[in-house]
This record gives C-alpha cells, structure tokens and sequence, in this order.
C-alpha cells in the first residue's frame, strides 16, 4: 500500500479525494496547512471541521496550525490579482516539504476538488515542488465528484464555507463588484 499525504483544504474539498485514494489502495494521512484563510474564526471553523471529518473518516492527520495573515497580504497586496498563484505555492510547497520531512512517496492536495480552482496552475506547482523535495505530486481532477462531495458533507453535517479562504475571495463573494450591495456570491470551495 502506497502512503500519500493529502493536503486539505477544508472538510467538504477532501472527502471526494480521501475516498478515491482510499479505493486506489493508498494509505492516506491528511496534512492541514492553510495560513491565509480570513477571518481568524473562518480559519478556526475549517480548522475544526477537518479534525470533526479527520475523526469521522479514522484519517491520521498532520496539522500546522498557523495563521499568517500579514504574510500573505504582504505578498499579494501589491497585485491582489496574483493571490492564487501565491496561495498554491505556498501551501503546496510547505505540503511538498513536510511529504519529505516524514517519509511519503507522495503527496497531493483536495485543492483539485474544486471547480473554481486552477487545475493546470496546481499541476505545474505541485510537479515543480514535488521535484524539489524528492517526492511526486499525486495529480487526479477530483472535479469528477463535486456533487458527490457536496452531498456527503451535507449529509454529515459538516461546516461548509462560501468563499475560497482569503480577504479578497470573501470580499468577492460577500460585495457586488462597484454597488457596496451584498450579493449572493459564488459559493466557491
């Protein structure tokens, strides 16, 4: 049986990919590592789903509980439009090390669950990063099972986000672009 660490975006993204790999035969350790996520209390309500899902599931997980807002607006602030790229490579590049650090062949992340993602860009990271740390990076489009996910995390009443994680997808989700009205937002995951 072949071990692969899972980064996990939050709760809902993972269980679609969690799964297949469980049906492929792989011995899955989650690894939770998402330092951007805003508000705080956002980042604590995925944080604590994942540990809810993680007991539900019997997943080993791996958790780097840090919150690094400063860090990320220092790095995006000057190009908001180039927060994506950012977020994937720093989340997959510390998911790439820490694959290494304990011994995994391979590692992946529950970001290519998402529809709203950019699948090609995660790739590229994951591969680049995987080469770096001497582990290879797991690529499957999990999209495949998004109304699956959906519907199991609804099931088992686990918290579900609206927005992808940082300040400026919940200001995208919660501000109509130039009216200051709320919208009804995108429910991005």
């Amino acid at each position: 049986m072949s071990r692969i660490l899972l980064h996990i975006c939050c709760a809902p993204c993972s269980i679609y990919p969690l799964g297949e790999l469980r049906k492929q035969g792989m011995d899955v350790t989650g690894f939770f590592y998402n330092h951007n996520i805003h508000p705080y209390q956002e980042y604590r309500r995925r944080l604590d789903a994942v540990r809810e899902h993680a007991e539900m599931t019997a997943l080993a997980m791996v958790y780097r509980d840090e919150y690094a807002l400063e860090e990320f607006l220092a790095s995006v602030a000057q190009d908001p439009s180039s927060r994506c790229g950012y977020c994937y490579a720093s989340r997959l590049e510390v998911a790439a090390k820490t694959a290494a650090e304990l011994g995994f062949p391979a590692y992946t992340s529950s970001l290519l669950y998402s529809r709203y993602q950019q699948h090609e860009k995660i790739r590229e990271l994951g591969e680049s990063l995987g080469r770096k740390y001497g582990v290879a990076f797991h690529y499957d489009d999990y999209r495949r099972g998004w109304q699956e996910g959906i519907r199991i995390s609804k099931e088992l009443g686990l918290y579900r986000q609206q927005y992808c994680g940082c300040i400026y997808s919940e200001k995208e989700r919660y501000l109509k672009a130039g009216t200051g009205d709320q919208g009804p937002g995108t429910g991005k995951g």
